[in-house]
């Protein structure tokens, strides 16, 4: 499933599934947050910022789910 910039998406965490937005896509390795992400063109991650809480994080484009 491709996720677009914008899209609604869902993640797990320890509190639960949370509801946020795809902010930014990462297709090289990056350091969000004060820790490296190894991301690339086959393995992408999302900057995404969550709906309850307006707090961004980043995650691995296979761990969200669109819709």
């Amino acid at each position: 499933m491709a996720i677009s910039k914008g899209d609604t998406v869902h993640w797990n965490t320890s509190q639960g599934r949370t509801t946020g937005t795809a902010v930014e896509k990462r297709v090289k390795e990056f350091t969000f947050d004060g820790q490296t992400f190894k991301a690339s063109a086959d393995d992408p991650y999302w900057i995404v910022e969550s709906t309850k809480t307006g707090a961004k994080a980043a995650h691995k484009e296979s761990t969200l789910d669109g819709g």
